[in-house]
């Protein structure tokens, strides 16, 4: 079983910037994939970026690639979401997932595992 534990949600600016955090405990990591997605009021949960925890190669929504970057620190066992140029259509609850295996993911019924959600908001 996976914990995820995701933090740095807030309010911000349009133009600004935030860097989420994700905790992950419970198991070694070698074989996963970690995943960020965001759910907006009225909308479905959407992907938003990835990356495979070995190797490390990144995979980005259209929306959000050249102004989000998805990284990972293996020491700490922690994935982060770097988000610059944030726009009002940004605002969502952010939620960090994982699940196990070699390819790319990116629908919610390809993770098992996902974290309670950190409310972003962007002000115009």
């Amino acid at each position: 079983q996976v914990q995820l534990v995701e933090s740095g949600g807030g309010l911000v600016q349009a133009g600004g910037s935030l860097r989420l955090s994700c905790s992950a405990s419970g198991r070694t990591f070698g074989s996963y994939f970690m995943g960020w997605f965001r759910q907006a009021p009225g909308k479905e949960r959407e992907f938003v970026a990835g990356i495979r925890w070995i190797g490390g190669s990144t995979y980005y929504a259209d929306s959000v690639k050249g102004r989000f970057t998805i990284s990972k620190d293996n020491a700490k066992n922690a994935v982060y979401l770097q988000m610059n140029s944030l726009k009002p259509e940004d605002t969502a609850v952010y939620y960090c997932a994982a699940t196990r295996g070699g390819g790319v993911y990116t629908t919610t019924a390809d993770f098992g595992s996902w974290g309670q959600g950190t409310q972003v908001t962007v002000s115009s």
